[in-house]
């Protein structure tokens, strides 16, 4: 061996090493702190159903979980959906109330009724301490974005068991159809030890067994049953994604019909105990994984051949989509296991396939859809009911994926390689903003010169050209647009009182974002610079992926002028000192020759008018 791989070798094992001594201990932490979770969330749904007046409860405890997150949680808030936005592009990071704040709240949610999961909990606990122990170690941005990842996977591999499916999940969640290698090793370590430490807690999970196949020597491929598996994973897909679109639509509607966020969990749980009512059970609140009641449509329940249930999956969905969607906190994952299993056992019975076999892949498939993560859902497959049916449940795991289109729990998971090759996807775009992209362009104009056009064409009495007089079915009408540009540090922060300053205050750049949607500019995008230099300063490069918080980065409003005029007076102290640029533009408009005519830039106009005009 020569000298120079040998010192290759030796920096490996060192970096190896000092992995280990990071990841270890924080996935130490994640597990404990997820034992503590489990161990909380199974005492408040004993407590549950040795108290049914609690139910009633649920809208108070929605206002309570809905203020501290007004006004103590504040970019908390966006959940596993920021975990996800830091490490693709990292900022001001994940805060530390995080832990505490979903720990609590998904309790409450659950001792009063609310229909959630627990993933959501696992994974914002993991990342929120991995982001606290990379700002105490000082680390590189690059070093953070693996730490948070090696958090995501200790906290799924705890709170179910399944430590391959966690390292794989978190490896696999950032990207549609990418996975990020280069963080292997740190959730695999995460992942193993966030598991161990709970179990050393004394924490059970919930055994699941696939009684088919487990006693054939070898795996025997029935092509009809795989035709069934098939089928039904494209139902797994399906269903899916109408949770995914459902539970965002859903959430739109309620910020528009209550604009008080405190008081939409109010409305939830009033709808919640609603619908107890009107179908005569309680069978579809919290987890759904087990009942004191026999009876009770129950996850465990789905594989029993015995049951027969059409309907459970989806009342299911809905009293889980009324519960997340108007803020009440917790995962999606259990409530999608209730899902697929229910599913599963109703395609079972109308397809003669076994039942205990579609219940599992249900299980595992419904949640591959949803999430986007084919291989760990398969390979969670794998680690709950043994490896006889591998073929099944990855069958029905990757037809679920491709079946659920580019939408998904997780809005901000990016887009690396699209699904299908029929439809224009944008490169690393988010989920997000495909479901901006594939809203119906309902919007025309007519095609009447403006002042600006004539003077380019030569003026009213110069001839008309002939490449602009062709018979083309669409028009391209011009009208005038401005571009603001503010340009400031990633670590720039919203002023803040002192009595809030323990927590911390919220990124500048996401405050002056959201107060531009709060005015009604049109678009604000905060961008990360990688490459160049600063205020005369020395170069500065970093990797293509990431953002460089040591150089400028700048955020991008465009509206009329006046509208930006106005924004930036209103904000002038937060845009003291800091480089603002605005810029004239033009904006094109690509309409058919006999559609409405309407001029978005109009006195009064708007795209929710031109809609309804165009309609």
């Amino acid at each position: 061996m020569s000298p120079s791989l040998l010192y290759n070798r030796l920096l490996q094992a060192l970096a190896l090493f000092r992995w280990f001594a990071i990841v270890v201990p924080m996935a130490a932490v994640v597990g404990s702190f997820c034992a503590l979770f489990l161990w909380a969330l199974d005492r408040a749904t004993q407590a549950r159903f040795e108290h049914p007046l609690l139910l009633f409860g649920l809208p108070v405890a929605g206002l309570a979980v809905g203020g501290v997150y007004h006004w103590i949680g504040r970019s908390a808030e966006g959940g596993n959906n920021l975990i996800v936005d830091q490490i693709h592009e990292p900022g001001a990071g994940v805060p530390l109330r995080m832990a505490p704040l979903i720990l609590i709240s998904t309790v409450v949610t659950h001792l009063f009724g609310g229909s959630a999961g627990r993933e959501g909990t696992a994974v914002q606990l993991g990342g929120s301490l991995a982001s606290t122990l990379g700002r105490l170690l000082r680390l590189e941005a690059s070093e953070v974005r693996l730490l948070l990842m090696a958090g995501i996977a200790a906290g799924f591999g705890a709170v179910f068991g399944t430590p391959i499916a966690g390292t794989v999940f978190a490896l696999e969640v950032l990207t549609v159809g990418r996975i990020e290698y280069e963080a292997l090793l740190p959730c695999l370590l995460a992942a193993v030890a966030g598991d161990w430490v709970c179990q050393l807690w004394g924490i059970q999970h919930v055994r699941y067994a696939i009684g088919f196949g487990a006693a054939d020597v070898g795996f025997r491929l029935d092509v009809l049953l795989l035709a069934k598996v098939a089928l039904a994973g494209a139902a797994f897909g399906l269903v899916g994604q109408i949770f995914a679109e459902l539970s965002h639509s859903a959430q739109a509607v309620v910020k528009k019909l209550v604009a008080f966020a405190p008081l939409r969990p109010v409305l939830g749980g009033v709808i919640v105990i609603a619908l107890v009512y009107a179908l005569g059970t309680r069978e579809y609140l919290g987890l759904g994984v087990w009942s004191p009641h026999p009876a009770d449509a129950t996850i465990l329940g789905f594989f029993d051949a015995a049951r027969t249930d059409y309907w459970s999956w989806l009342w299911k969905l809905l009293f889980t989509v009324v519960t997340l969607s108007t803020g009440f906190k917790g995962g999606e994952v259990t409530p999608l296991f209730f899902i697929g299993a229910a599913l599963g056992n109703a395609l079972a019975h109308l397809t003669g396939a076994p039942v205990d076999l579609l219940a599992g892949l249900g299980f595992v498939a419904v949640f591959a859809g949803a999430s986007n993560t084919p291989l760990a859902c398969t390979i969670m497959g794998i680690e709950l009911f043994g490896a006889a049916d591998t073929v099944y449940i990855a069958t029905a795991c990757f037809l679920a994926y491709l079946f659920s289109g580019h939408s998904g729990i997780y809005l901000s998971q990016r887009v690396g390689v699209p699904k299908t090759d029929h439809a224009f996807v944008p490169p690393d775009v988010s989920l997000r903003d495909i479901r901006q992209i594939g809203r119906p362009q309902l919007i025309s104009f007519h095609n009447r010169p403006t002042a600006r056009s004539e003077a380019a064409a030569g003026g009213s009495n110069t001839p008309p050209r002939k490449d602009l007089a062709m018979p083309f079915p669409h028009i391209v009408t011009p009208s005038e647009i401005g571009m603001v540009r503010i340009y400031l540090r990633p670590r720039d922060r919203m002023p803040a009182k002192r009595a809030r300053a323990f927590w911390g205050a919220q990124p500048l750049y996401r405050g002056l974002v959201l107060a531009a949607r709060k005015a009604g500019i049109m678009n604000a995008v905060a961008h990360h610079t990688h490459f160049g230099y600063s205020n005369h300063g020395s170069l500065q490069e970093h990797d293509h992926e990431l953002g460089n918080p040591e150089l400028t980065m700048c955020i991008e409003l465009i509206a009329p002028r006046k509208l930006l005029e106005t924004f930036c007076r209103e904000h002038g102290a937060l845009l003291h000192k800091k480089v603002v640029i605005y810029k004239q533009l033009e904006r094109w408009a690509v309409g058919a020759m006999h559609d409405v005519a309407v001029d978005i830039s109009a006195p009064g106009g708007s795209e929710d008018d031109l809609v309804a005009k165009a309609g």
